[in-house]
């Protein structure tokens, strides 16, 4: 009766675990049941009542996953306060200090054995992210003149795809100074492209980062 009158809660509670199998096991091999046996007692009928298949609970997971990324993004490219570089430098800083970062590293999902959760990702990136957030700040440094660049599209593309899948050990693993080195580079690339973007803070928080996720993959090795 209890799930019937907290709807929003079962939900929920549903999403979380299906998202911590899809991780863990990948999204083709867990089932339904799978689901059902991380609830604690909810029923299949209990699932279906809130979703009519695994599909339908994928693309929940995906939609939830992003609102609280669009809705910082959305709140940082209109605050009236800051230049484009700051709004850039709030955002990477937001990003590496949330919460979600931690439970994602510790996890160590491979997302090439997590396609799904991947192309979302990548999707999310070109067809939202990059025009509808990064480009626009970006944009907005070209005019105030905190940010140098001729390519403000290509600049977006490169800041967010080299970010999220270059530089994101859960689809391309390196070693801890490996992931670092790479930051570091980056960061020289990006300097060379007009844009001055990390400090010493951001350098700390990505390696504390690398090191949760590899010490994650060798727990589990």
């Amino acid at each position: 009766m209890a799930r019937n009158k907290y709807p929003e809660e079962t939900t929920n509670q549903i999403l979380t675990v299906a998202l911590n199998l899809f991780i863990q096991k990948g999204y083709e091999q867990t089932s339904i049941q799978d689901i059902i046996n991380g609830l604690g007692g909810l029923t299949k009928g209990a699932i279906y009542h809130h979703f009519k298949s695994k599909e339908e609970i994928m693309q929940a997971v995906i939609d939830h996953l992003f609102k609280g990324v669009d809705g910082m993004l959305s709140s940082v490219r209109d605050d009236k306060e800051l230049n484009g570089l700051e709004k850039l430098r709030k955002i990477s800083r937001v990003s590496l200090s949330n919460p979600a970062q931690n439970e994602m590293a510790s996890a160590a999902p491979n997302l090439l054995r997590n396609p799904k959760l991947l192309a979302a990702q990548i999707e999310h990136l070109i067809e939202k992210a990059i025009p509808v957030y990064i480009q626009p700040i970006i944009e907005q440094g070209m005019r105030d003149g905190s940010i140098q660049t001729d390519y403000p599209r290509e600049l977006s593309e490169v800041l967010l795809i080299l970010t999220n899948l270059w530089l994101n050990p859960a689809v391309i693993q390196a070693s801890p100074e490996m992931m670092l080195r790479k930051v570091k580079f980056f960061d020289e690339i990006l300097k060379g492209l007009g844009l001055d973007l990390f400090d010493d803070e951001m350098l700390q928080r990505y390696e504390e980062l690398f090191r949760l996720s590899a010490r994650e993959v060798n727990d589990d090795n």
